[in-house]
């Protein structure tokens, strides 16, 4: 970029929330010469990227740089930037070449979730921003177009307005511990396939939970769907606290055998379910 890596990116650090869209121009490998800025011999992403953003969210790019193709989406409502699409070199990401590649940035507000998929093929910590709430996804073919656009609705989600962050975002898959010390979850289907559980934070109804029953179980042994959430309820004691309760229809069971704490740790990284938690693609895949 012939601002981007000082100017620019200078900007980015002051800027309030938004999601960055990265394009990149043609690789050398692809084709002998490149004299465009942007060019598209791999993937079209870019034209899939602005497409999704214009048919899901009526938005148009901006682009406020003079002398630069970088682009700029934002909400129509508190005109904050959600999405930004610029040029940077791939050993930004750590690749050994300069080469420049698209990539998109994404706000992550989950730290979970950001954890999880940093790990996945494509995505790492953000360039040229707080690498603790965003990352950036390769544009080139290696993350998918469906996963992408799930995460640009994460990221429109979290910069929206905060009374539609729940009510704007796509349905989420959770993991939901499930201690038998204090819950008979093993059992808690047998008669029914409906049943009423701890309200968990961020949960909305549509939302999917894997209901993780701890040692001695120590597996996923079904699959949720969140019918009716926030439903009025009040227990404590020395060891638990309930302020609300939210709604199950029973969708799955699992054989204890399949999804143990070991195959989720060693085969999809989750070394640890202490609460609800999103889970990575992978895992989601295979469950389903």
């Amino acid at each position: 970029m012939t601002h981007g890596d000082v100017s620019l990116g200078d900007t980015l650090w002051h800027m309030g929330t938004y999601l960055l869209v990265t394009h990149f121009a043609c690789q050398s490998r692809y084709v002998p010469v490149c004299h465009v800025p942007l060019c598209y011999n791999i993937p079209m992403y870019k034209d899939s990227v602005f497409g999704y953003i214009k048919s899901q969210y009526g938005a148009d790019p901006d682009y406020p740089w003079a002398n630069d193709d970088s682009a700029v989406f934002r909400h129509q409502d508190n005109k904050k930037w959600f999405a930004l699409v610029m040029s940077v070199k791939r050993s930004r990401f750590g690749f050994d070449t300069d080469e420049p590649v698209h990539a998109m940035n994404l706000k992550i507000d989950d730290p979970i979730l950001h954890d999880m998929i940093t790990h996945e093929e494509g995505i790492f910590p953000s360039y040229h921003m707080n690498k603790k709430h965003w990352v950036s996804v390769l544009l080139d073919g290696t993350v998918p177009m469906e996963k992408i656009s799930d995460l640009i609705d994460v990221s429109f989600a979290a910069t929206s307005p905060r009374r539609r962050v729940v009510k704007d975002r796509p349905p989420k898959e959770w993991i939901v511990p499930a201690n038998p010390k204090f819950y008979d979850a093993e059992h808690i289907f047998d008669d029914t396939d409906e049943a009423d559980w701890k309200q968990g934070a961020g949960i909305k109804v549509g939302d999917t939970v894997y209901l993780y029953v701890a040692a001695p179980v120590s597996a996923i042994l079904f699959k949720c769907r969140i019918t009716k959430t926030d439903i009025p309820y009040e227990y404590e004691d020395s060891n638990l606290s309930i302020k609300a309760l939210m709604r199950m229809k029973l969708i799955k069971r699992y054989d204890p055998g399949d999804f143990t704490f070991e195959v989720l740790r060693d085969e999809y990284g989750i070394f640890a379910i202490r609460g609800p938690r999103g889970i990575p693609n992978s895992l989601s895949s295979d469950l389903n």
